[in-house]
């Protein structure tokens, strides 16, 4: 092979191209390639960051749930805790209630008979002077008074 001074034009005009795209073309292809890996590289950390902040925040929300699931528990504990409290404030004015009526209740019926016996007393005395009476206006007689006996016990 010959070199000529096509092959040395040719070399010149090689260099020339490379030193010119060293120069002007190389330099905003790096920069721009540069550029490029950064978007990538903080769009990888970014990405990073929000798979970071998404498990940060189901964490919270996961624990923001049980504190309410057990707040609800104690909510609903206290709930019946206190129904119960209730239910058994109610059986014992309930009771309290029963009992008073049924002292009151004793005490009218107690109060009833008393005048029934009274009543009766009176009607007995009544009875025993109309007796009485009946058996003086007739004749003394044993027999008549008998008859009058049984007359008034059949009355009592």
């Amino acid at each position: 092979m010959d070199i000529n001074a096509t092959l040395l034009g040719q070399a010149v005009t090689f260099a020339i191209l490379i030193w010119f795209t060293m120069k002007f073309v190389w330099p905003p292809l790096v920069a721009a390639l540069d550029e490029r890996a950064r978007k990538v590289a903080d769009g990888l950390a970014a990405a990073e960051r929000a798979k970071q902040d998404l498990a940060k925040a189901e964490m919270l929300s996961t624990d923001a749930l049980n504190k309410a699931k057990g707040e609800a528990v104690e909510i609903i504990a206290l709930s019946e805790k206190r129904a119960s409290e209730i239910i058994h404030q109610a059986r014992q004015e309930a009771l309290v209630e029963a009992e008073r009526v049924k002292t009151q209740a004793k005490a009218e019926v107690d109060l009833e008979i008393t005048k029934a016996r009274e009543a009766l007393r009176d009607q007995v005395a009544d009875l025993a002077v109309a007796g009485a009476e009946k058996i003086l206006r007739r004749e003394i007689n044993a027999q008549a008074h008998s008859e009058l006996l049984v007359a008034i016990r059949a009355e009592l």
